[in-house]
């Protein structure tokens, strides 16, 4: 996949992984839509990124998200490539945890990057092409004490874009799922804690985890090579991600499903 004069669009652009996938896509000579709750820092971000358009928004707003993906749509006619990756991680003992702090980062990690991709997959797949890549996280293939919510938001974001994928396959849509172990970001400084607090500090092994930029490039040269599942992580996180890791034969059974009319039969059975 070649991204030079592409349209790419990133949620949660503002920092962290997002802000170094715009600059390594801008490296690569796409064009970069970026979104997020703060402009100023966005604005920031799009100064190292080329001719790019600014849309912030709440991804929990619905109606927000519906203009910022009119407008994306029509900056350039299109968009070709999509990152889900605004979200929120936590840090607390599901004994201790408020029942609201499980809605928030469902309806921040899950929901609203579900709405994000529903509303893209229309265009994409009447166009026949376009590729989608939702963030997830090591903690989505394996359970991580502390980070229940995140855990099953991250879960349900997988395997949404899983079958996501299979429905598109024959739709010219590529669709990845990343999956990064500790990068060194402000993810845990801005995770809730277990009253929805945030956390105001981080983690040793995030502080010493792999550089956002590196992180971003291995990234990329994955989706570049069509990998569906990506690992991003080192040591202990990297081996336990592979150990999750879904066969490829697996996939490629479940989109031969589709292939072959499983959809229509469905359909056709009411």
């Amino acid at each position: 996949m070649d991204f030079k004069d592409k349209v790419v669009w990133i949620t949660g652009a503002s920092s962290g992984i997002g802000a170094a996938l715009a600059r390594e896509w801008a490296s690569r000579g796409a064009h970069l839509v970026l979104s997020g709750r703060d402009e100023a820092r966005l604005s920031e971000v799009a100064k190292d990124c080329g001719e790019t358009l600014i849309l912030p928004f709440d991804v929990r707003d619905d109606d927000a998200l519906a203009e910022a993906t009119r407008k994306a749509i029509d900056w350039k006619g299109g968009v070709d490539f999509a990152v889900a990756n605004a979200g929120v991680s936590q840090r607390s003992q599901a004994l201790k945890t408020d029942m609201q702090v499980y809605r928030d980062i469902i309806e921040i990690d899950l929901t609203a990057q579900i709405a994000f991709a529903q509303g893209l997959i229309g265009h994409m797949a009447e166009r026949g092409s376009g590729g989608l890549a939702f963030i997830s996280s090591i903690a989505g293939k394996v359970g991580v004490p502390m980070r229940t919510a995140y855990s099953a938001a991250k879960f349900g974001l997988a395997g949404y874009a899983d079958a996501l994928r299979a429905e598109l396959s024959q739709k010219g849509v590529s669709v990845h799922v990343i999956y990064p172990g500790s990068i060194a970001t402000d993810v845990s400084r801005n995770a809730l804690t277990a009253d929805g607090s945030k956390r105001g500090r981080s983690d040793k092994v995030i502080d010493e985890g792999i550089r956002p930029d590196d992180a971003a490039k291995k990234m990329i040269d994955a989706i570049v090579l069509a990998q569906r599942e990506i690992i991003v992580a080192e040591g202990m996180e990297e081996a336990m991600g592979e150990l999750r890791r879904t066969p490829d034969q697996l996939l490629d059974q479940v989109a031969g499903m589709v292939a072959n009319g499983y959809m229509e039969k469905m359909e056709a059975e009411g």
